[in-house]
């Protein structure tokens, strides 16, 4: 079944109503290093006292519709997608604690060519039930493989997307090493995420690599976490958009090096992108966060 742009446009994907914790929002932290320096007291409000500061990156776990693309209705080849780039776009600090909720639309749908797949990008607001206030902007964009062409069998296709930018070529201004706990999949899988090939061996090898590998979302959190530890002083309101396409999987247990370019002048995004150390492949690329 191939895909059908209008179905994929005005696909109902309805509210969804998301409670989280205080808990929640620790755990999150966790999941994506917070504890690894556990006497730094900047980092230790991410995860402990009165006053508990949310990690911005936790908004892409907030609201999110569910394995929709799964659903015959959708036309996808679901087995050929693969999460290709993210963004955050914060609007005002994420309470420790309260109900959201998550409207997801699908923003675009590009047809690359027969064999080259689709492009669908998904955008979520995130909105505080009680408040009404908009917390953030989520987008999504996946690569669905097996979907290209439909354009050529009559179906209108949306223009393509502007292309991410390239990281500077000179030597990074910042460099800021986190390491990946080797249960940190364990950890990341309690934000929602369940799929077993992050966490089964066997799963994983079926899939085509020597052991799981951690979630990608995961890797997006880790990155944003060394941006707020180097550039933020851990000031969680500084961070106002983080956006980085994914390269190659990391494994639990890796390093992650995350290269840092300053801004360029007023207005202009600091750049990124972030390695696995040890085999010194580029897991997140085309990095951008912009920064107060």
């Amino acid at each position: 079944m191939a895909i059908d742009y209008q179905t994929l446009k005005n696909w109902p994907f309805g509210d969804v109503e998301h409670t989280y914790t205080e808990r929640d929002s620790a755990l999150y932290a966790l999941s994506v290093g917070f504890g690894f320096a556990p006497l730094d007291r900047r980092a230790l409000r991410f995860t402990y006292g009165p006053e508990l500061s949310v990690a911005p990156t936790m908004a892409a776990v907030l609201g999110f519709p569910g394995q929709w693309m799964r659903q015959p209705e959708s036309g996808i080849d679901w087995v050929k997608v693969v999460h290709g780039e993210q963004r955050v776009r914060l609007f005002r600090p994420l309470p420790a604690a309260t109900t959201i909720i998550g409207r997801t639309h699908v923003k675009a749908v590009v047809d690359k060519g027969e064999g080259k797949g689709a492009q669908v990008l998904m955008e979520r607001d995130v909105i505080d039930k009680k408040t009404g206030q908009l917390l953030a902007k989520v987008e999504q964009l996946n690569f669905c493989r097996g979907d290209g062409g439909f354009s050529a069998r009559g179906q209108p296709s949306d223009p393509p997307l502007s292309p991410p930018s390239a990281v500077p070529e000179t030597e990074p201004d910042i460099v800021c090493d986190l390491p990946v706990y080797p249960n940190a999949a364990l950890l990341y899988r309690l934000n929602g995420d369940p799929n077993p090939l992050h966490v089964d061996p066997e799963v994983a090898r079926a899939a085509g690599f020597e052991r799981p590998i951690l979630h990608g979302l995961a890797m997006y959190g880790i990155a944003g976490h060394a941006i707020l530890r180097s550039v933020c002083e851990y000031e969680a309101a500084r961070l106002k958009m983080l956006y980085a396409r994914f390269s190659t999987p990391i494994f639990p247990g890796e390093t992650v090096r995350v290269e840092m370019w300053l801004p360029a002048g007023t207005g202009k995004p600091l750049h990124f992108r972030a390695r696995a150390l040890e085999r010194n492949v580029v897991v997140l690329n085309n990095g951008e966060a912009e920064i107060l």
